[in-house]
């Protein structure tokens, strides 16, 4: 049964007399209690943060003296008390709840200073079981949640950041906050709780490998407000999960202006790809435009890496992003700047390097202090209308599969490494994807299309042009490795890869004409593997 309200209107003009203040993040609390002393406001803290007040030789009262009890069980039990959130949740106005303040002796608090245990940095920096349990706040959610919702009479504040402002409102109104500002606060301090408990949830369901909890919750905490969103039309923001997989969210912009929405999609795309390929086994590079990649490429070094990858479709590769999976040198650099670029993004980028791209100055050039591993686990959002689909990250390597030869024919060994390596990419192109590619470098990528048909042909017509640009007799299809990320329904796909130049052919399997394409390869002396794993991309 809904509870009804009194309709008794809040004050504009909220006057702190009492704040409590109990915070695991001690920034600039020291700060903040001098001015509110300064204010007359009188402080009430808890553990730690009492002491530390008291140490900085400020006037302060333990809340186990308002509550007469101590605190018990580690710390487990000390605000959840009567004369605590009493004194959050009393209407100053209704005469039932001064009443009540009067006969059990309950004090107002007109602001709660407040920030959780540090539950996400535990979970981020991999904390046992118990130990990651002990950091779920219980006291703090619920004072927050008191003071947000008395919100007519209290001021909550929940993030350091928010300190200036509360003391702006202060000092320029005798010690009053307004309803709007507590409004304010207050919407922000629900939204951080619920991001709080989303972190908390999630955890539950991985430890105990719940794979489709009842309840989904996805929180962040905005990093910064963007521009726009995919459209000037669109508004947008960039929030952070707490997740610390090297990546574009937590990666270091070294120059260059704010990145746009597109940018940080196209960014994260390319260096998910990249980081596919592992740095110790060859330098790599993955040039990305709307989220598909236009051309990768392996090398003997990183510069031989970034020119292959570029060669499979320069035109595309304009106003592109790029991504290494090595330390940015000066050379590499030296030679990506030749081209209008929007992002680089490497695992780290050298002093020289930096001077280099510093020529540039509108050119993003971000250091993302390591790469991704592909196998972690993780999930994936997306909206849609009046829902959320929410699946575990596709975290399939080629390396961890049983390639199954289907042909008369077996692959090469060159054949089978030119096959790992286009398959690895068509992880990361849109459906249809069809790739072709040829010693470590792309030779022709078709992304997007309706048809699997229209994909390779498109492919192929880019590696066509490519060789012409080079000056090429012929395009690197010739003797190709084609990637499919799933199954050919009908043999017309694979014909047409056949018809590019492409000799061996790697693709999930599973279709129920299977064998019809597997007739058709041999037909043309083609050799195909299935790997038993799709990768759809939508």
């Amino acid at each position: 049964m809904a509870v009804v309200s009194k309709k008794i209107p809040a004050p504009d003009k909220v006057r702190i007399r009492t704040a409590l203040l109990s915070v695991s993040d001690k920034t600039d609390i020291i700060e903040l209690a001098g001015a509110l002393v300064k204010l007359g406001v009188k402080l009430l803290s808890t553990g730690g943060t009492s002491k530390a007040i008291a140490e900085a030789g400020l006037p302060v009262t333990d809340v186990s003296d308002i509550t007469k009890f101590p605190e018990i069980m580690d710390g487990r039990v000390k605000t959840l008390h009567p004369n605590v959130h009493g004194g959050l949740l009393a209407i100053r106005d209704d005469a039932e709840h001064q009443e009540a303040m009067r006969a059990h002796g309950i004090e107002g608090i007109d602001l709660s200073v407040i920030n959780l245990y540090p539950f996400e940095e535990v979970r981020a920096k991999g904390g046992d079981y118990p130990t990651t349990v002990e950091n779920i706040d219980i006291g703090g959610p619920a004072m927050i949640r008191a003071s947000a919702k008395n919100h007519a009479y209290v001021t909550v504040v929940t993030d350091p950041s928010d300190y200036p402002e509360l003391l702006e409102a202060l000092q320029t109104d005798d010690g009053h906050t307004s309803y709007a500002l507590r409004q304010r606060f207050a919407a922000k301090a629900y939204a951080r709780t619920a991001a709080y408990d989303a972190v908390i949830s999630n955890w539950f369901a991985e430890a105990l490998s719940i794979e489709t909890p009842h309840y989904r919750a996805i929180g962040g905490t905005l990093k910064e407000k963007m521009r726009y969103g995919e459209n000037p039309h669109q508004s947008a923001g960039f929030y952070l999960t707490g997740e610390k997989r090297p990546g574009v969210a937590t990666a270091t912009l070294l120059q260059g202006k704010q990145l746009s929405y597109n940018n940080i999609n196209d960014t994260d795309a390319a260096y998910e790809l990249v980081a596919e390929f592992l740095p110790e086994n060859a330098p790599a590079v993955a040039i990305i435009k709307h989220a598909n990649p236009c051309g990768v490429a392996t090398g003997s070094t990183l510069l031989e890496a970034y020119k292959r990858a570029l060669a499979c479709d320069p035109v595309s590769a304009f106003g592109g992003v790029i991504a290494l999976n090595q330390t940015l040198d000066a050379e590499t650099a030296e030679e990506i700047i030749q081209l209008f670029t929007e992002v680089i993004i490497a695992p780290d980028v050298t002093e020289e390097a930096k001077a280099i791209v510093a020529r540039k100055p509108n050119l993003r050039l971000l250091s993302a202090g390591g790469l991704p591993d592909p196998r972690a686990a993780g999930i994936t959002a997306k909206t849609v209308s009046g829902g959320l689909l929410v699946q575990s990250r596709d975290n399939g390597m080629v390396e961890d599969l049983d390639l199954k030869v289907v042909t008369k024919r077996a692959p090469t060994a060159q054949e089978l490494e030119d096959m790992k390596f286009a398959f690895k990419i068509a992880k990361h192109v849109k459906s249809n994807a069809v790739i072709y590619a040829k010693d470590g470098q792309t030779a022709g990528i078709g992304a997007g299309q309706m048809s699997r048909v229209d994909s390779a042909r498109i492919a192929a017509q880019k590696a066509e042009d490519a060789a012409k640009a080079m000056g090429l007799a012929e395009p690197l299809t010739k003797g190709s490795a084609v990637a499919s990320e799933a199954f050919y329904p009908f043999a017309d796909g694979l014909l047409a890869a056949i018809a590019a130049g492409a000799t061996a052919v790697i693709q999930p399997g599973g279709s129920m004409r299977d064998q019809d394409v597997i007739d058709a390869a041999d037909a043309h002396n083609v050799a195909m593997v299935f790997t038993g794993m799709r990768h759809f991309r939508h």
